[in-house]
């Protein structure tokens, strides 16, 4: 197809990657301010409008009172006070919906008026896939947090909010092929150690995510809020209290912090090697800006987890954390799509 008939198509993926970060973004939100487990029920059609009157208001809070998370953390909520927590998982879901339609409506528009090809279709359903995987990991989690326990399981978390990422960067993958068809891009063989240490960035990359996941579902940033030690000590004996060992890494709060934190470290290193290596082969310049732009980004990113351990996890550093993890995934994205073999 003629590059600028894809034009709208791009717009249009595009535009559905701002939204899988928006959504991310609020759901983030409504996790800082544990507002997660308002709505106690999964209504795809009739949970689109939200409580129009004070009897439907009411009827919307006696359920939450049946909840877990009233009964054991917030049974001295008001009515106006469930409200304030109401609005950001409504929201969160409403986004959801909102995307579903987003690439439903002009897909189905693109594929009647002849605008996709098979691969980009096959690229569609993946996506439509990936999405309602998405949607049901959100209930799956919230599910977990109306049975005894009022918090979300932290696995649960991590799988909902990967899988957000993935729909994310699969999109962008997508888009960056529409934008870049005609590039010829072989990397040389001597590029090919810099393609296998960018592939090993982006996998370290996704574990951090996932961590930074299980940092959130656990308060795991509320433990140690010191840096660049763990209280007094690099290593302190709370890393390694749980047996089995391994369930430190995985359920433990310290261990779990631990684990964020030197990975942290990594893919700093990790990006310089990328960077250096980039130095010395030669390069197109989309491949040099990619890498360009990942020391800035990677340092940005750590001095803002930095400070968000420091000042405890406050909702605005929270969010601008996160924020800097889609910079950064989307970074490296770009970077492995620009070395790429066609």
């Amino acid at each position: 197809m003629h590059p600028s008939s894809q034009k709208p198509v791009i717009i249009w993926l595009l535009t559905g990657c701002l939204l899988v970060y928006v959504m991310v973004l609020v759901g983030g939100i409504t996790r800082l301010t544990h507002s997660g487990l308002s709505i106690t029920e999964w209504k795809v059609i009739m949970g689109t409008l939200p409580p129009l009157n004070e009897e439907q208001w009411q009827l919307t809070f006696e359920k939450y009172q049946q909840s877990p998370e009233f009964k054991i953390v917030n049974n001295h909520y008001s009515l106006s006070e469930f409200k304030s927590i109401f609005w950001w998982e409504y929201l969160h879901r409403l986004l959801g919906r909102i995307i579903g339609l987003v690439f439903l409506i002009p897909f189905i528009y693109f594929l009647i008026k002849k605008k996709l090809d098979k691969k980009v279709t096959k690229d569609m359903v993946l996506i439509f896939i990936l999405g309602g995987l998405q949607g049901f990991l959100g209930w799956f989690m919230v599910k977990s947090g109306l049975v005894k326990n009022p918090d979300v399981s932290h696995y649960r978390l991590a799988a909902h909010l990967i899988t957000a990422f993935a729909v994310f960067g699969y999109i962008f993958w997508v888009v960056l092929n529409l934008i870049y068809a005609k590039e010829q891009n072989i990397v040389s063989k001597t590029g090919n150690s810099l393609s296998k240490i960018s592939k090993w960035l982006f996998a370290a990359v996704v574990l951090q995510i996932i961590y930074g996941a299980f940092v959130a579902g656990l308060n795991a940033g509320l433990v140690y809020n010191t840096f660049p030690k763990m209280g007094t000590e690099w290593i302190p004996e709370s890393v390694t209290a749980l047996n089995p060992f391994w369930g430190n890494f995985v359920e433990g709060l310290a261990g779990v912090q631990f684990i964020h934190r030197y990975l942290a470290y990594a893919i700093v290193v990790l990006v310089f090697i990328v960077w250096y290596k980039g130095k010395k082969i030669a390069l197109t310049e989309r491949q040099q800006q990619a890498i360009a732009f990942l020391p800035i980004i990677v340092l940005f990113q750590f001095l803002l987890g930095l400070f968000t351990l420091l000042y405890s996890v406050p909702v605005v550093l929270g969010i601008l954390h996160q924020t800097g993890a889609f910079l950064l995934f989307s970074s490296v994205i770009y970077l492995l799509h620009s070395i790429r073999k066609n």
